[in-house]
């Protein structure tokens, strides 16, 4: 790839969407999968009953973010994961939405940490934020760019907050964002289908299984 002095350029332009991925310039990035948000019970703040929410969670989504990270290593591609986090432990750093939302993480938390079944290995970066958008609160774009990515795949929760920012954000920046609507949730299906239509054409909406066999074919 060739080099500028600020880290390596975006080269070859994607003609569409859903572009074929490239060899060292795709990341995956997992938006929020922590305990306090998957756990029933943890976010005593946002801790209303949500069965539709975590029956799409547990039978779905999870498992298709597992199908996802399984993909992406065996691609050696790199993987990202965001989780909302304050710097210190009694937030005065968090931005004024969340303040005023009542959402704060501490420093550390045991609820804060990437549930067990989508744990990061070894080199795989985990970004903590403090707002809603990745884009806004992390250095994120400055790592993709060091990275050499032009290709983002995103998934994680919940669709039309987190998820839908990190997508319009990314888009805005030059990337190429594929949304893997069948790895992401939000609190009803309603919700769920209304941000597809509201960001979907910042994006290729995707399924697992199509974002898994790119990824697969990669690492051939």
């Amino acid at each position: 790839m060739e080099q500028t002095a600020d880290g390596p350029a975006m080269t070859e332009e994607p003609t569409r969407r859903d572009a074929p991925y490239r060899a060292g310039q795709t990341a995956l990035l997992l938006v929020d999968m922590q305990r306090i948000w998957v756990e029933p019970g943890l976010d005593p703040a946002h801790g209303a009953a949500r069965g539709e929410y975590h029956a799409r969670l547990d039978g779905l989504v999870i498992p298709n973010q597992q199908r996802l990270l399984r993909a992406a290593r065996k691609a050696r591609i790199d993987v990202l994961h965001t989780i909302i986090e304050s710097l210190t432990s009694h937030g005065r750093d968090r931005s004024l939405d969340h303040k005023l939302s009542d959402m704060h993480v501490p420093k550390g938390a045991p609820e804060g940490r990437i549930i067990e079944a989508l744990a990061p290995v070894e080199d795989e970066i985990v970004l903590p934020k403090t707002s809603s958008g990745v884009f806004n609160s992390t250095n994120i774009d400055y790592v993709l760019r060091n990275l050499g990515v032009r290709y983002l795949i995103v998934a994680g929760i919940v669709t039309d907050q987190c998820v839908d920012m990190a997508v319009r954000d990314a888009a805005d920046r030059g990337y190429a964002v594929t949304l893997v609507e069948d790895a992401c949730a939000t609190y009803t299906e309603a919700r769920h289908e209304a941000a597809l239509r509201a960001f979907g054409g910042y994006c290729w909406v995707a399924r697992t299984e199509e974002v898994e066999a790119r990824l697969l074919a990669l690492g051939a």
